[in-house]
């Protein structure tokens, strides 16, 4: 059923249908939380530990690409659209995501995308990004002006 929208936001409450637990997730990155990807980043001695959160989505539909500096991590997901009789029932609801996200996050011109590890296990993708020694900026020195 096509509800009426203003900017993209349904202008009926959607509220008395959403099973999720806990509100927190709404709290925090809105009414879109479902399209955001979660994400942790821990500094150790000598690496940042990135953990995203990509609950249902397999291996080969996740992509990490180091491109300029840049990280972008991208996940893209299509629900199969099966046809079915009437008498098996219709969906009145679906909350499974189908579409792709991503997120870019500035790592620094010195890395390689060697340099980087990833592994995805149980709904979430382990990035370690080294820390590379950042360049001594350095400082002006004034000469004395003798007058």
């Amino acid at each position: 059923m096509l509800m009426p929208s203003i900017f993209g936001e349904n202008l009926f409450n959607d509220d008395w249908m959403d099973f999720s637990f806990p509100d927190v997730d709404k709290v925090l990155y809105g009414k879109h939380a479902k399209n955001v990807m979660k994400t942790d980043v821990k500094e150790t001695d000598n690496s940042y530990e990135v953990d995203i959160d990509l609950p249902g989505f397999k291996k080969d539909e996740i992509e990490a690409k180091l491109e300029n500096g840049y990280l972008t991590i991208s996940a893209a997901k299509g629900l199969d659209k099966e046809e079915k009789d009437e008498k098996d029932g219709k969906y009145i609801r679906k909350e499974r995501y189908s579409g792709a996200m991503s997120r870019s996050f500035y790592v620094g011109d010195e890395l390689k995308q060697e340099d980087i590890k990833a592994k995805y296990q149980d709904g979430i993708l382990k990035l370690s990004v080294p820390k590379k020694e950042q360049k001594k900026v350095e400082t002006t020195k004034h000469i004395a002006i003798e007058g």
